[in-house]
């Protein structure tokens, strides 16, 4: 496929090149953007732009046929801004011009306006800190970010949503989440771009893994409990965590309780279970000897021929099987996810889909829209996997709103990804008091979440600054196994960097 040519005029600072980028591939499916002049363009957008004591920006966009659309937006300078806060509301005021522009050319409406990052239910819980009137923060959201009124209502609902969940959410700076990575799944699926390996035959490297496992829990445990820092949650994430042996996860969670500070006072642990065809009556038992009830496990799709497509090498009828051992075994709080515009998927599919999914009714429902991350199977063989168009995909989201909301379930948090079909976003529902904490606290960004076992990141929240340091230990078993004790000296640097400052009491 031959990308798009959009030339821009009339700016010369190389970092609105990449937010620049990021808009114009909601609108085309591959684009170049020059800032240098160029022979041949299919676009050319000329800007001009004034700074002193507030923003002005004019853009006049020319297609090959002629055609002309322009845009202004002007915006007051915040007083006292340091240089990267100055030309954050700079590149901000360069990129709804540019939107804008684009919006007459092609006549699609990005409802999410400029906004490409991942969390942007954080800009809305930033005003409620602030201590900004309802109404005034949407109309900022509304001039500066050119956010429908659609997607803010939902921001409105999800923020509400977390802090009646967690009433406290903005002081847990203080406290921790864990994260605790198993890099094994049965197969990979070919979405995937998680730190996942099959696990047949790597038996050796599982249990070298675990045991590097086992002993950042003990180290990163004993660091909490000296410096009295409570965990709020804990998350197993993958791959997929149930891939282990039912007696290597009784092990594990054993290391939990023996080395996490006060693990019975822990507001939630989650264990994904998400490929049914990991989880057995032997592992459930394991769950209940550990007080363990909030589990996923995850059909994405009620479509055999989806999931042979997608490398899901598990049947529908285990999905049903699975999930009703589950709840006849005591697992009271079963979270699914299905994933919206999959291969061959449209209204007709999804709908199938929602009508399976009514029949079980599980605590919590995630909805995601397909991304084709970067390094994905799907995404290097595009042309394999035929997916839904923007319209139809959009149809798709409207048909979970409704349906969650006929069910009962509230929406309590969403994020966004990169190459996400349609520019929509990824929800998570639930019926109320089914909520996952962890969920929200890892996307809202109010407190360290410390990553532990292969590929896992940390993230590291300066409890009075808010400052974010993001840390990653290795994606593959074996250099994990060569360095967890060096990553793990690094992640206790930092903790006693971020915890241990001047005026914190040590309970």
């Amino acid at each position: 496929m031959i990308a798009l040519q959009i030339y821009i005029k009339g700016l010369n600072d190389d970092r609105v090149l990449r937010p620049l980028q990021l808009i114009a591939n909601l609108f085309f499916e591959e684009t170049e953007i020059f800032m240098n002049e160029i022979d041949e363009w299919d676009i050319k957008i000329q800007f001009e732009m004034a700074t002193a004591e507030s923003v002005k920006v004019r853009a006049v966009l020319l297609d090959r046929e002629g055609h002309e659309h322009s845009a202004a937006f002007e915006k007051e300078l915040s007083e006292n801004l340091n240089e990267k806060d100055r030309f954050k509301q700079i590149k901000n005021a360069v990129s709804h011009v540019f939107l804008t522009v684009l919006q007459e050319k092609t006549g699609i409406i990005q409802k999410w306006g400029i906004l490409t990052g991942v969390r942007p239910t954080k800009l809305l819980h930033r005003k409620v800190q602030e201590g900004v009137q309802k109404d005034i923060a949407h109309k900022q959201l509304r001039e500066d970010f050119l956010i429908s009124e659609e997607k803010i209502a939902l921001m409105q609902q999800i923020v509400e949503r977390q802090l009646a969940v967690v009433p406290d959410l903005y002081e847990l700076k203080n406290e921790v989440s864990i994260y605790i990575g198993i890099p094994f799944c049965p197969t990979k699926c070919a979405y995937c771009t998680f730190p996942a390996y099959a696990i047949n035959g790597r038996q050796g490297s599982v249990n070298s893994f675990l045991g590097g496992l086992h002993y950042e829990m003990r180290k990163i445990g004993e660091w909490l409990k000296e410096n009295g820092i409570r965990i709020t949650t804990v998350y197993y994430g993958g791959g997929t965590p149930t891939s282990i042996t039912a007696e290597e996860m009784d092990l594990l969670y054993e290391e939990m309780y023996a080395s996490f500070p006060d693990v019975e006072n822990i507001r939630e642990i989650t264990v994904e279970a998400g490929r049914p065809d990991t989880i057995t009556p032997e592992k459930l038992d394991v769950f209940k000897k550990w007080n363990i009830d909030r589990i996923s496990i995850n059909p994405q799709s009620y479509i055999l021929e989806t999931l042979k497509a997608i490398g899901r090498h598990h049947t529908v009828e285990e999905t049903l099987e699975k999930y009703h051992l589950a709840r006849s075994m005591g697992m009271n709080n079963i979270n699914m996810d299905l994933i919206i515009g999959l291969p061959g998927e449209g209204v007709k599919e999804f709908g199938y889909t929602l009508n399976e999914t009514e029949k079980l009714m599980p605590e919590s429902l995630t909805v995601h829209t397909l991304s084709f991350k970067r390094a994905s199977e799907m995404t290097k063989n595009k042309e394999k996997y035929k997916v839904a168009d923007r319209t139809e995909v959009e149809r798709m989201m409207n048909m979970a709103e409704q349906w969650t909301k006929n069910h009962g379930y509230v929406p309590y948090y969403l994020y966004r990804q990169k190459n996400i079909l349609g520019n929509l976003e990824n929800v998570g529902y639930a019926l109320p008091g089914r909520e996952s904490i962890y969920n929200i606290m890892i996307m809202e960004e109010q407190q360290t979440i410390i990553g532990l076992g292969c590929g896992a990141s940390s993230k590291f929240i300066h409890p009075v600054t808010g400052q974010i340091t993001h840390f990653a230990n290795p994606k593959d078993p074996k250099s994990y196994n060569e360095s967890y004790e060096k990553y793990t000296e690094e992640k206790l640097m930092i903790l006693a960097e971020l915890f241990l400052h001047e005026g914190r009491t040590v309970s």
